[in-house]
């Protein structure tokens, strides 16, 4: 799963997955905009090192970054670390370093008489109103009902099964008073129940559970109760509940649909009578309520999954071409069409003398860990990948989707670029590796696009003058620039902040064209000026 950001000052679960480059701030440009008056506009950046560990950066905020309560600069974050930013709290996750809820948890086999004396039918229905002459029955039919809306209030999908269980549970003890719960989800594979989620008062504690208990809920569906489980008669050869002395339990399954879902385990050890009727009846309907919650994760989850296979064919091709190509609005046939593209070229400075200096495999390294920062960032500006060249990016913007805003995107993914840029050589340094410049060039025109290639392999790209130009003034800039021809220049007036330069000769050109550099959005007040032997420091003035 990808590492992702959790936010959880407000209601319910919001997630932010995690690119290689990813800015936190108050204005919409940000990757993660955050809604609060007193986080920075652009507040802090999360960058994914070389060895896979994301690091959270300070970016000079007014008000400060906080993790785990303490005031950093720079953070290596771990799984569990909690992010403050003004009044907003975020949870960091990462799939890869994170470790199983369930730590101190087995279960003992144990002969247990089958007959059990107390017992709820959890897949018992409402009746109708007609057929409701029992008061009581109906009172405990309006507490089921009560509990599942107030706890499904709570309870978001989101696509975090242990913190939907984390809730599940907190709020279990708000209702019910216990020493420990678990919960316990049954394997499709197996068809076994396994544990989930555990909540103790203490965390050393090591818990076991009866699987004689878990057998009896998982075959009948049927909601276990003991008052005093250690002189119990069902439980009296069980040596898990000898050994640990448990006084009270309730255990009761988790149904969807008639459908085991999993189980819900509570116990208390010191207090005999602990639990009573009613509490079982209490406990079978919030775990009703929450197997229709887990149930929903896990369709979240399938969704997931399948987005997973998307985003492996957006490997191969930029996600706004696979939109278009899986919505019938692209055909990749031989056939182009004209239309006005920004083009971008992005390309390494020195990068020759660089291969000269270093081995083939490190030089591959770099590259990976470039473009994968690098497309990232075109990526989430709506650009399309046209190509590698070598050590060159070349992006499209407004092809194959046509968008009035592209030449402001082009613009803004190139100052970005240089920016992320930044965290990159920060990394690099870090483990005492060389900086990489780049320089980037962007032009407006027409062109052709469309699918070139053989009948049997296409690549969907852009042919004109217009991307010459573009290639030529790429070559023009320097490490840290990003140079704009006069027709974007045109259609970005009054967006961009650029510094005039004097016009240049370009191969293939009789005259000199003029071009301009650069620095900022007008907006964002965010520049990047020219550097070439040091890393880029953008400007941000609050």
């Amino acid at each position: 799963m990808q590492a992702r950001l959790i936010l959880v000052s407000g209601e319910g679960l919001k997630e932010h997955a995690l690119s290689a480059f990813n800015t936190l701030g108050r204005h919409p440009d940000n990757t993660v905009q955050l809604l609060d008056r007193i986080v920075s506009k652009e507040h802090c950046r999360i960058t994914r090192g070389p060895q896979g560990k994301y690091v959270l950066r300070d970016v000079g905020s007014l008000n400060g970054s906080f993790v785990n309560g303490e005031r950093v600069t720079e953070h290596t974050l771990q799984t569990g670390d909690e992010i403050s930013l003004g009044n907003t709290v975020l949870r960091f996750e990462d799939e890869a370093t994170s470790q199983p809820a369930v730590r101190h948890l087995t279960t003992f086999s144990d002969q247990v008489q089958s007959q059990v004396r107390s017992r709820v039918d959890a897949s018992s229905h409402f009746l109708p109103a007609a057929q409701i002459t029992n008061v009581e029955a109906l009172r405990a039919d309006y507490e089921k009902l009560r509990i599942a809306h107030e706890l499904s209030q709570r309870l978001s999908v989101g696509t975090d099964l242990d913190e939907l269980c984390r809730k599940i549970i907190d709020e279990t003890f708000q209702l019910i008073r216990a020493d420990r719960a678990v919960i316990l989800i049954v394997d499709p594979e197996t068809e076994q129940l396994v544990p989930q989620y555990v909540k103790q008062k203490r965390e050393d504690e090591r818990i076991t559970l009866s699987s004689s208990i878990l057998e009896e809920v998982r075959v009948n569906k049927r909601a276990v109760l003991s008052s005093d489980a250690m002189v119990d008669e069902r439980f009296k050869a069980a040596k898990s509940i000898i050994m640990q002395g448990i006084r009270s339990t309730m255990c009761v399954p988790m149904l969807y649909n008639d459908r085991l879902v999993g189980a819900m385990h509570m116990d208390s050890m010191l207090t005999t009578g602990a639990f009573t009727e009613k509490d079982l009846t209490l406990f079978q309907g919030i775990a009703t309520q929450s197997a229709v919650a887990i149930e929903n994760h896990r369709l979240a989850k399938n969704i997931e999954r399948e987005a997973g296979t998307r985003a492996q064919f957006q490997r191969l091709l930029s996600p706004n071409l696979v939109d278009q190509i899986v919505s019938g609005a692209l055909q990749l046939d031989q056939a182009g069409t004209k239309r006005d593209v920004t083009m971008l070229f992005a390309d390494i400075r020195g990068f020759t003398s660089m291969s000269e200096r270093h081995s083939p495999e490190e030089m591959v390294r770099t590259l990976n860990a470039y473009f994968e920062v690098m497309v990232d960032v075109l990526f989430r500006n709506g650009g399309t990948l046209d190509k590698y060249v070598g050590d060159e990016i070349i992006g499209l913007f407004g092809a194959p989707v046509d968008r009035p805003d592209s030449p402001v995107l082009a613009v803004r993914c190139a100052l970005e670029m240089q920016r992320a840029l930044e965290e990159f050589n920060r990394m690099r340094a870090a483990s005492g590796a060389e900086p990489v410049f780049i320089g980037i060039g962007v032009n407006t025109g027409p062109v052709i696009a469309g699918a070139i290639g053989s009948s049997r392999t296409l690549q969907y790209t852009v042919i004109g003058d217009a991307v010459n130009v573009a290639s030529r003034l790429c070559n023009a800039a320097g490490p840290g620039e990003v140079l704009i021809s006069q027709s974007t220049y045109e259609l970005v007036r009054g967006e961009v902040a650029v510094d005039d330069r004097e016009p240049i000769v370009v191969k293939g050109k009789a005259k000199a064209i003029a071009i301009y550099r650069a620095t900022g959005m007008l907006e964002n007040t965010v520049s990047v000026p020219a550097r070439s032997t040091q890393a880029i420091t953008p400007q941000r003035p609050e």
